[in-house]
């Protein structure tokens, strides 16, 4: 088995391709070891050490290291991880566990008016569009959470989180875009 890894925007974040489906619908974010225990993967890739976080995409894992951790040594731990798992076809989730994957409509927004529902529908539907399919290339995802008064929402995960560019992306370009489609956006804030 084969494992390709990419460079992601986040240099603390490499995205790994075992070539097969890792999350068969949504994604899942694990920010904390206690998190993870949810995942004999993501609990196996934490007991590492220098893994600070970990994100399950459709066909990829993305894996955040500390300041201070170099990929030279922490990469060949992680690939070790990932084929042991993948090679014996265990499971992603322990047996029981709630997996809360993040699926688009799932996420439980805040603010929205039920006045503003066909504003509403055409923001997500750019995000899931647009915005979703560029993001998941760099190893993330991002999830909408609202709409008050102009303002969207939005959830930053994996890669994404933490990224030095994050907030490039969110003003220069999902901004822009969401602006330029639905004239009722006037900003859009990371929560």
């Amino acid at each position: 088995m084969l494992i390709e890894t990419e460079l992601t925007p986040n240099p603390a974040t490499i995205k790994f391709l075992p070539g097969r489906t890792v999350m068969g619908a949504g994604t899942r974010d694990f920010a904390t070891p206690e998190e993870a225990e949810a995942s004999p993967l993501a609990d196996a890739l934490f007991g590492l050490g220098d893994v600070t976080g970990v994100f399950f995409g459709s066909d990829f894992i993305s894996v955040t290291i500390a300041p201070g951790s170099e990929w030279a040594y922490v990469k060949p731990d992680i690939l070790a991880t990932l084929l042991e798992h993948f090679s014996a076809n265990m499971p992603l989730f322990k047996a029981g566990s709630a997996a809360e994957i993040s699926v688009p409509g799932d996420e439980g927004s805040f603010g929205d008016d039920p006045e503003d529902a066909e504003i509403v529908e055409q923001i997500r539907e750019l995000i899931d569009t647009r915005v979703r399919p560029a993001v998941a290339n760099d190893g993330g995802d991002i999830i909408y959470r609202g709409f008050d008064k102009g303002t969207v929402y939005l959830k930053m995960q994996g890669a994404c989180a933490g990224c030095p560019s994050s907030t490039a992306t969110l003003k220069n370009g999902i901004e822009q875009l969401l602006k330029h489609y639905v004239p009722e956006v006037t900003e859009v804030r990371a929560v």
